[in-house]
């Protein structure tokens, strides 16, 4: 097992590097991943930093939810259920709201919560083996807590699309619908990334807070995390998770077998 789900360090420029690390799921997300996430950001703000690069340790980005963190939690009380969500919430919406930019480096599967994470990133790169499905539907859960950073990525229609489908699509598809920029080899997934930093550490740091706090005004995903409409999404993202519907899809998932769904309206 990894030592740590989350890793982050600093160098001398200013650039942090925060790295998911839990290779052995596929850097799928459970309550200490998400404690690491918020904690690196924690650490991070107080410090003079310029650029943040996000990556996933081994074969994979980020596979979304770990499923069977998420069946340990269903059965808890609404409370710890609200809670797990808000946690979730907050750390992607704290990377998205970060004032400095953001650069993402996407190899492999990045599903569900994954997909959210690079929406809430200002760049994205993905090597040409990343795959991509906002997966949540699958398993009778709903992307409550991304659907606003996704809209902003790719535009309702597109949500409208893959959201509800479910359907893996490769990196090429990922940057025609704007989920991300740049698709470049494997090998060159790093350089392609230093490539970027470089051009974002040529220019001025308040000019481009202020550029992104602009931008953000404007966004679905810039709601603060004590707005309303935040509160309504962490309750249906928690609420979905004790419902029928997702102890069915969870225990497909864990028997490898299709869910077995009641009939249409």
């Amino acid at each position: 097992m990894s030592a740590s789900p989350v890793l982050w360090s600093l160098d001398a420029r200013g650039v942090a590097t925060v790295t998911l690390n839990r290779p052995e799921v596929n850097n799928a997300y459970d309550g200490a991943l998400i404690a690491g996430v918020l904690a690196a950001i924690d650490d991070l703000s107080t410090r003079p930093v310029r650029v943040v690069v996000l990556k996933g340790n081994g074969k994979h980005f980020q596979a979304g939810a770990d499923l069977k963190w998420i069946n340990g939690v269903r059965p808890k009380s609404f409370e710890e259920n609200e809670a797990a969500s808000r946690a979730t919430f907050e750390a992607v919406q704290r990377l998205n709201t970060l004032p400095v930019p953001t650069v993402a480096l996407v190899q492999g599967g990045c599903f569900g919560g994954g997909t959210g994470v690079i929406s809430a990133c200002d760049i994205v790169i993905a090597a040409d083996n990343a795959l991509f499905s906002i997966t949540e539907v699958r398993w009778g859960l709903t992307a409550a807590i991304i659907i606003p950073q996704l809209c902003d990525a790719i535009g309702v229609r597109q949500v409208r699309r893959y959201a509800l489908t479910g359907e893996r699509f490769g990196a090429e598809d990922a940057r025609r619908i704007g989920l991300v920029h740049e698709v470049v080899p494997l090998a060159g997934l790093d350089s392609a990334g230093a490539k970027v930093v470089e051009q974002l550490l040529g220019n001025a740091p308040d000019a481009m807070a202020e550029t992104k706090k602009l931008a953000m005004e404007s966004s679905f995903g810039g709601m603060a995390v004590d707005d309303a409409a935040y509160k309504r999404l962490v309750q249906l993202h928690s609420a979905k998770r004790q419902t029928a519907e997702a102890a069915e899809g969870l225990a497909s998932f864990a028997e490898k077998r299709a869910g077995r769904w009641g009939g249409g309206a």
